[in-house]
């Protein structure tokens, strides 16, 4: 298998979590797009993923897939335990609903605020930006921080008492976060006690 990415990217970071994870990482050659180069806009690159974006996982066969989550379910359904994506039909729509609650709350908001609110990549990267969007983004990452510290109050991660791909998206969101500098506010102790527990996971290591 191959993984098209660059690392340190939340996307990229999220789908090396769960390679970690599942036992998979030594199994995978790491291939860099260069994003910051353009090197997602070439032609090479758009016939591998149309969406332009990292990272896309080509299987032994020649089969392409793109989208975190996709290729978390593939290497998931790749391998034995853990099981990250969950075990049964309940579990596996309780974990893809919190996974996209987070997906989109944190994650996707923060990339918002970067992209919108900042400098981003660069100019050269952008044919459009709306501040007053990325500022908006901002403060539904700060909302959605706040829901999942009261999650947290009465589970051990953030689909239940298992570690899985939401808390997989939760730690890519944060790193994201920790880059931009929006910090996780200090009253929300669970989520600050989820953070710590996490990132000591070996899994952690291999991300960034």
């Amino acid at each position: 298998m191959k993984v098209y990415e660059f690392k340190g990217f939340a996307n990229p970071a999220r789908v090396r979590i769960a390679l970690h994870e599942k036992g998979l990482f030594d199994e995978v050659e790491f291939v860099h797009v260069d994003v910051l180069g353009g090197e997602h806009r070439t032609p090479e690159f758009l016939a591998k993923n149309p969406s332009g974006v990292v990272p896309v996982l080509e299987l032994d066969d020649g089969t392409q897939i793109s989208e975190s989550s996709a290729i978390t379910e593939y290497l998931d359904h790749s391998a034995g335990e853990p099981t990250l994506t969950g075990k049964n039909a309940k579990e596996r729509a309780y974990i893809h609903m919190r996974q996209r609650k987070i997906e989109t709350g944190l994650l996707e908001a923060i990339s918002h605020y970067f992209h919108h609110a900042t400098d981003g990549l660069g100019p050269q990267n952008y044919a459009h930006k709306n501040k007053e969007w990325g500022e908006y983004q901002k403060t539904v990452v700060l909302k959605t921080m706040k829901a999942m510290d009261d999650y947290l109050a009465n589970n051990a991660f953030l689909a239940g008492n298992e570690f899985s791909i939401a808390d997989i998206t939760g730690m890519a969101g944060f790193a994201f976060c920790d880059f931009v500098k929006v910090e996780t506010p200090a009253e929300l102790t669970h989520l600050n006690a989820w953070k710590q527990k996490v990132f000591s996971r070996p899994s952690a290591s291999v991300a960034a």
